[in-house]
């Protein structure tokens, strides 16, 4: 028991703990105060994305969907090379050589392995998304990939995802290589098709002489209607079910507004006439 207990004794004895104490203490002040600065670096980074780079961007001719992107964008590059930056400086700190691990240790063809292909996809597919300009901060669009369909505002548009929130509020991270078709709501005029469920015995010509007598009365208020609604008249749908269509050209983004507000104006008006409708 002694002697095993020497052993203890004589090899701890060897280290210098008071150094090792030293430089423990010495690599936690250095992490503590590159904690400090990341943080600064990082608020001094958005300053100057909303100070300097978006009025710099107003002063082009792009449109303001466009600007949004383009800051969004350059906020995203630039937080990920703080990342990068922090992760070297902390290694480095803890006295790790960064370059033996990644060409010594086969880390880069590891993470190449495991994970960077699909960030480099989602890089590539991002950049075509924005050099085609396929979308921008704002737009109504909806993303489509096999039997995912997701339909929404684009919120930001990044080098590895793409935010969408949709009608109920939900944020959708999505990555860019997952981005098959893109189906954008906000370039160009929209087609409004309102269909008025009906019974088949209703009389065609007073649901007509109603709809008119509602848009008359109310096209004044709704500026989005880009032409006069065109009364297409009866329809049948896939279930057997009459329908009385209207068809409007609204401006991009108002397609739900206007078709809401027109649905409800319909409906009051055909009910107050006396048509019996269905459930």
């Amino acid at each position: 028991m002694y002697f095993a207990s020497n052993i203890f004794s004589r090899y701890f004895k060897q280290f210098d703990w008071v150094a090792i104490l030293d430089e423990i203490f010495s690599k936690f002040i250095s992490l503590f105060f590159l904690i400090i600065l990341f943080y600064v670096a990082k608020q001094l980074l958005h300053v100057f994305v909303r100070k300097v780079i978006s009025p710099s961007l107003k002063l082009s001719s792009s449109d303001l969907a466009r600007q949004k992107t383009i800051s969004r964008l350059i906020e995203n590059v630039l937080n990920y090379t703080l990342y990068f930056l922090l992760i070297y400086w902390i290694l480095s700190i803890l006295g790790l050589p960064v370059s033996s691990l990644l060409a010594g240790a086969g880390i880069a063809g590891v993470a190449i392995g495991m994970g960077a292909q699909g960030f480099l996809s989602d890089l590539v597919n991002g950049f075509f998304i924005l050099l085609e300009r396929q979308l921008d901060v704002g737009d109504s669009v909806r993303l489509t990939n096999g039997p995912i369909n997701i339909a929404g505002t684009v919120v930001s548009v990044g080098i590895r995802t793409t935010q969408v929130r949709d009608a109920d509020g939900s944020l959708h991270y999505i990555p860019n290589r997952n981005i098959m078709v893109v189906s954008n709501l906000s370039r160009g005029d929209m087609r409004v098709l309102i269909d008025i469920p009906i019974n088949a015995q209703t009389d065609l010509d007073i649901i007509a002489r109603v709809i008119e007598q509602v848009n008359q009365a109310s096209l004044k208020d709704y500026p989005e209607i880009l032409h006069a609604p065109d009364i297409l008249g009866p329809q049948l749908e896939e279930k057997s079910q009459f329908v009385f269509r209207v068809s409007m050209m609204v401006q991009s983004g108002s397609q739900t507004k206007i078709y809401h507000s027109f649905y409800r104006l319909y409906h009051e008006a055909l009910l107050k006439e006396g048509i019996d409708l269905p459930n």
